[in-house]
């Protein structure tokens, strides 16, 4: 179904582990990340300290990771607005987040778009909210619809041209287009320090908004649009 470029969200999320360290996890979820970590150890040499040199990547399952920023951007009036949330209290962010997800629903069609939405941030964002108690959102109630009728672009999915066994990191695919590289100061795997060491929300929040500014200069390349998204245009809200 098509979609104008002002009814798309372009969307990106960035995550920490849900504890500072592995010995601060409740002794079950100790445990249970022990089982987790195991599933890596074709990577390691499993020992004893296996689980807690390998607590890092727990960011990047919802069930041992947190939300700890949400960054969106929509194309208004000759502007890309920009807006994020971020903070230590993740069900508050989520309900902020779902509150403007509400407020951008709409007739005609509406989406959301970001690079490997479909894989990582949307399920996340779900995932999360189900354990945080908060109310799926129309946009997220996947339950029951046809492909063609879940409202997300996946900027990846539409790199693979059908190869799933291809991944291609939105770096990488910036760099192909001639489009800025988001990650001038930090990437993905550096948030979680920026996070539990350095408390630094602001930070992440400006490379999180770099990623969605990143994927609609993308999205618009990869449509072939001559619409194109300047510095100047940009506005954080």
């Amino acid at each position: 179904m098509a979609v104008e470029l002002e009814n798309i969200m372009f969307l990106d999320i960035e995550t920490v582990p849900g504890a500072k360290r592995f010995d601060d996890l409740e002794e079950a979820m100790q445990r249970l990340w022990e089982k987790k970590a195991q599933t890596m150890s074709e990577f390691v040499n499993f020992s004893e300290n296996s689980a807690r040199e390998l607590y890092n990547r727990a960011a990047i399952y919802s069930e041992f990771g947190k939300i700890v920023c949400i960054s969106v951007g929509i194309l208004r009036g000759g502007k890309f607005v920009e807006h994020s949330f971020a903070g230590d209290d993740e069900k508050a962010l989520l309900e902020d987040f779902k509150e403007t997800m509400a407020g951008f629903l709409g007739d005609p069609y509406h989406a959301i778009c970001g690079h490997n939405v479909k894989e990582f941030d949307i399920p996340f964002i779900a995932r999360r909210m189900l354990i945080n108690g908060v109310k799926l959102p129309p946009m997220l109630q996947l339950s029951g619809k046809k492909p063609w009728e879940v409202p997300h672009i996946d900027t990846l999915e539409m790199w693979k041209f059908g190869d799933y066994k291809h991944f291609t990191s939105l770096e990488l695919l910036s760099a192909v287009f001639g489009i800025p590289t988001p990650k001038d100061d930090i990437n993905g795997s550096q948030v979680g320090q920026v996070y539990w060491q350095d408390h630094d929300l602001e930070r992440i929040a400006v490379y999180c908004q770099k990623d969605v500014l990143t994927t609609a200069r993308l999205y618009l390349k990869m449509t072939g649009s001559e619409r194109e998204i300047s510095d100047d245009m940009v506005e954080i809200r």
